[in-house]
């Protein structure tokens, strides 16, 4: 692979970089749209890393967004309030292996030096169209090789989320992870547990939505020794890949509790709940030649039959779309009649009155055409 004469900069970055150099500050393209670009990936999202400080960065531009300002990071205001991010050349002098201590001040070499892997590495001045390219990033696109920049021990000590990294990045352009490199971040594995449950969901979460076979994702997780620490309920994943790219779906139908896995990972209640219907149902699908006993799983998975579609049959989910066609009564609301009319009838308030309607509708889901409300208090 080969260096173009020049990127297709979007007119918004092309004039942020002009600004800033227009004040003296040396400034250059970075990260993953440099990567992306040189790959014949699309993407527009252009970051920007400069020798102005971050305060600097704030006087030279009226409209800005202090998104990472303790790292360097200013988010800079289009014409059209899109932000821009541009981030002072700075250096790691201190990290935990989650939060690092940064220094400004430094030069582009430096800013590049602390970066992850090589194909990251790599730098396009937007107005002069001059590469950098220390670490030889362009000669690992060409090989299809994802390698740390220095020392991969140190640049996973330096934040252990770089592992995961290292994996999305493998599975999304099916790329192999250099021999040292893969040696570090199984070693490190372990440091994966000082990370927060937020941002290894959004790296799991992101790599499913990328890679180009989950079931890669997964194989990787297991190898590096991911799984053992942030999901060990993953199990099978040999049908991953037909699956819809829904991450919690998708996590859900592969691990053996899916519930305390989206709890670990700190999900929503809702994805919890999601997760927690799947492995409730998924062993449990209705034949689909028995449309009574359709209606009723509809009605008894109510808000999650779709996520539990997913992993139906051809034939259930046809059974499925004519039962819909038909617009039955599945849930107490659809009823003819309300606890009002049972009561105005003769049941007494409370308890009887709930278990009655779900009678009801016990014999509504049998056949929708007892659903009015005549039979319905004759039944009563």
């Amino acid at each position: 692979m080969t260096f173009p004469p020049q990127l297709p900069i979007p007119q918004e970055v092309l004039q942020i970089a002009q600004r800033l150099e227009s004040a003296g500050y040396e400034t250059w393209c970075v990260g993953g749209a440099i990567r992306d670009n040189l790959l014949g990936v699309e993407n527009h999202d252009f970051d920007l890393t400069t020798s102005a400080p971050p305060g600097a960065v704030q006087k030279v531009f009226k409209r800005t967004v202090p998104v990472g300002i303790e790292h360097g990071t200013v988010a800079v205001l289009d014409a059209h309030s899109k932000p821009h991010e541009v981030t002072t050349f700075r250096k790691d002098i201190k990290t935990d292996g989650r939060h690092a201590v940064v220094e400004f001040g430094v030069s582009l070499m430096d800013d590049l030096a602390r970066r992850d892997f090589t194909i990251n590495a790599i730098a396009y001045h937007p107005i002069r169209h001059e590469w950098r390219d220390p670490f030889q990033g362009e000669h690992d696109l060409g090989k299809k090789l994802i390698r740390s920049v220095g020392d991969p021990n140190w640049r996973f000590q330096e934040d252990y989320l770089r592992i995961l990294r290292a994996l999305r990045f493998s599975a999304r352009f099916e790329f192999r992870i250099h021999s040292r490199t893969l040696e570090a971040a199984k070693a490190n594995a372990q440091g994966l547990a000082q990370l927060s449950a937020e941002r290894v969901r959004d790296e799991w979460f992101k790599g499913i939505l990328t890679a180009k076979k989950v079931s890669k994702l997964v194989g990787l997780w297991k190898d590096v020794g991911a799984t053992r620490i942030w999901l060990p309920e993953l199990g099978d994943a040999s049908g991953v890949d037909k699956l819809p790219r829904d991450p919690v779906v998708l996590t859900a139908y592969i691990a053996k509790d899916p519930a305390s896995l989206l709890i670990r990972l700190k999900c929503s209640n809702r994805d919890v709940e999601r997760g927690r219907a799947i492995g409730k149902w998924r062993d449990k699908y209705p034949d689909p030649r028995d449309t009574a006993r359709v209606r009723k799983w509809l009605s008894e998975t109510g808000e999650f039959a779709d996520d539990l579609l997913v992993g139906a049959s051809d034939a259930l989910r046809k059974t499925v779309a004519a039962v819909r066609g038909t617009n039955p009564p599945l849930a107490l609301k659809d009823l003819a009649v309300k606890g009002d009319d049972l009561i105005a009838a003769g049941v007494r308030p409370g308890p009887d009155v709930g278990e009655a309607l779900a009678r009801l509708l016990e014999e509504v889901l049998e056949d929708p055409a007892r659903n009015t409300k005549e039979y319905l208090l004759s039944r009563v």
